[in-house]
């Protein structure tokens, strides 16, 4: 009897606490099936959210250093280009220099040679001055006046400080060409002559270097330079009409013809 109570005892007891267990499993599961709830749609939509932001400002870094890497490598692009063009235009710069020192010394040395060729060319001039005064002295009397007037602004121009030596020759040059067409060419022009009785004015008729005549206003008198006298001397009558037709063809009055005039025959010159 006593053992059976016991058995009795032992088996409530174990029931009792049973339930208790039971009873405290009940809000544990509770708990624990609180804490296992899945988030609210809003959570899921917010968090969506943040994260699409979060990577759109991503992209627009991204998009804005690619921008900026573009940008700079434009601008890289850029400066090689400036660079290869100021290096070429160093290299053409110093070319440019070396030639100017070549030039400058080219110079410089014409310059000490300019100064030898002056020293030589000075009286050389001097002497052609000279000689195309002695010229027109001893050759036909023609438009005198202006030839020895040439000549004395040569010699005015050799002592000038202020005109070259390139120019005064040039200048004595030219005066040589204008002599030498005086042999070309054929000339009518009015001027004087002294008849002895005083100086006459006449027309002049040259021919070159090969006549020399006159005639007067009033168709009366001619004549012509004897090279050889070195004096005038007259034409007789037959040959006025040919000095008239001579200075008509001159002005360009009439059309050129054969002139029968005197002519001075050449003459040997001693060796």
């Amino acid at each position: 009897m006593t053992e059976y109570t016991s058995r009795s005892e032992l088996r409530l007891g174990f029931l009792v606490l049973l339930k208790a267990g039971l009873l405290l499993a009940v809000p544990l599961a509770g708990t624990i099936a609180q804490e296992q709830t899945p988030p609210a749609l809003g959570e899921v939509l917010d968090v969506q959210s943040a994260t699409n932001r979060a990577e759109q400002q991503t992209q627009e870094r991204v998009d804005s250093l690619a921008d900026e890497a573009r940008n700079l490598l434009a601008e890289y692009r850029l400066q090689l280009q400036v660079l290869d063009q100021a290096q070429r235009y160093n290299a053409n710069l110093q070319r440019t220099v070396a030639d100017q020192e070549r030039e400058q010394a080219s110079l410089t040395r014409q310059i000490d040679e300019f100064g030898d060729l002056e020293r030589g060319i000075v009286p050389l001039m001097l002497d052609m001055v000279d000689a195309l005064e002695r010229f027109v002295r001893l050759d036909m009397p023609f438009q005198l006046q202006e030839r020895e007037d040439r000549v004395r602004r040569l010699r005015e121009l050799m002592d000038r400080a202020d005109v070259s030596v390139a120019e005064k020759y040039r200048r004595i040059m030219d005066a040589y060409q204008v002599e030498a067409e005086f042999g070309r060419n054929i000339e009518a022009y009015a001027g004087a002559i002294d008849t002895g009785s005083g100086p006459r004015q006449v027309e002049f008729l040259r021919i070159g270097r090969t006549i020399l005549a006159y005639l007067t206003p009033d168709r009366e008198a001619a004549g012509y330079w004897d090279a050889a006298a070195g004096e005038w001397r007259p034409l007789p009558s037959r040959y006025h009409s040919d000095v008239r037709q001579g200075l008509r063809i001159a002005r360009k009055q009439a059309a050129p013809q054969i002139l029968t005039l005197p002519v001075a025959a050449p003459r040997q010159v001693a060796p």
